[in-house]
Parts: structure tokens; sequence; C-alpha cells
């Protein structure tokens, strides 16, 4: 049995939410090609992870068996995000592009699952890479819309897009390689025309597409 991890970060409200639109799109058609999923729900745009700050550092970076009551405490509500996305098998984000890069709430999420013991570990003994990704073998859906168009590969705002390369780069922490990472995105939101109807159509089409080929290789798998 599959489980998907489903974090949508979008700070619209679910009837304005586009990214919402396509997680939700995703999970049921993932279900009705695999009825048995385990379904994990995270909305971290409508409740919103603290930030960081040093005492979550110190108690981070402290060993467990050294840590004072007050730590494990602090690290309560990051041990709960890390077992989500251990559980995982495909991880669903719902990640519209503000301003060009990722919103605050998705950064603060990510901030808590990039775990040293959890999620990686640090050995300066491998020299100059002492990072090491502890989870491997998930895949990651990318469902994001952008007010503007062009930023994909090439494009004409290629080279202003600081959210897919973001998250191609903190993915190890979720145990995914860049290889398995798919990235749907609506564009011309703002414009409201024509492009923006044919990009929310092609959009959706692709993730039913997307969910139905993963809920059958999950099923193959198993």
């Amino acid at each position: 049995m599959a489980t998907l991890l489903r974090i949508d970060a979008s700070a619209q409200l679910e009837e304005r939410s586009l990214t919402r639109h396509l997680t939700g799109l995703f999970t049921r058609t993932f279900l009705t090609n695999a009825s048995e999923t385990q379904v994990i729900t995270r909305d971290v745009g409508q409740k919103p992870i603290p930030a960081i700050d040093h005492q979550f550092i110190h108690a981070a970076f402290t060993p467990p068996e050294e840590r004072e009551p007050w730590m494990n405490e602090r690290l309560a509500l990051s041990d709960e995000l890390v077992d989500e996305v251990v559980a995982a098998d495909i991880l669903v984000l719902g990640a519209p592009m503000y301003n060009y890069g990722m919103p605050t709430a998705l950064k603060g999420w990510i901030d808590h699952i990039a775990r040293i013991g959890k999620t990686f570990s640090f050995d300066l003994a491998r020299g100059d890479t002492p990072i090491e990704p502890t989870l491997s073998g998930k895949r990651l859906v990318v469902l994001s819309s952008r007010g503007e168009f062009g930023f994909a590969p090439g494009g004409v705002r290629a080279h202003l897009n600081a959210l897919d390369p973001a998250l191609a780069a903190c993915a190890h922490y979720f145990g995914v390689a860049r290889n398995d990472i798919e990235t749907v995105a609506i564009e011309y939101q703002e414009f409201k025309d024509d492009r923006y109807r044919a990009s929310v159509e092609a959009a959706e089409a692709r993730t039913r597409e997307l969910a139905a080929k993963l809920a059958v290789a999950e099923a193959q798998a198993t």
C-alpha cells in the first residue's frame, strides 16, 4: 500500500487556490487508481510552520541523548513533519510561485525537514561534501501556479525562476533524486486570457496523467 503525502503551501483560501485545485485533483485521481493508498495531508499555507530560531538550531544540533526537555519540546513538530516524509512514497507539493520563489510557509516546512540525524548526516571525513541524505527512493510531484509565463528551461523568464531550482536543491532531504521530480505549472494567471485557460486545462490533464501513472507504478511495486 502506497503512502501519499500532500503538502499545500498557498496563502490563498481553498476556493481561490489553483495549487490546491491541482493537489486535490492529483489525490482524487491517485485514489481512483489505488484506493488503498494512505493519504497524509499537511496544509502549511493555512497553518504555517513556525520559523526556526536559535533555540531550534541549538536543539537540532544537540545529540539526542544530551537534549534537555525544552529541546525535545522545541523539536516535537519537526519530528512529526519528518515522520510524515519518512512514511511517504510520493510527495505531492502544492507550490505557487511568489515573487519568483517559494512561499514563506513552504520554506518554513523545508527548514523543519532538513534535520541532522533525521534526513541527513554530516561528517567532515567526507571532505568537501560532508552532507549525505539518509532518505531515498521517493518521488516528488510539484504542482505550481505562476502569474506570468515562460519559467521553464529555455523560456523567456527562466532566469527569474528561483522556485524550481530551490526545490530541486532541497529534494534530497525528502529522499528524492533530481530525476524523480515532476513539475506541472499553471501559467498566465494574471492575464486571465485564452492562454491562461489553455494552461489550466493542460495542467489538469497532466496532473491526472501523472497521478494515474504513479498509482499504477506503486501498485505494481507492491
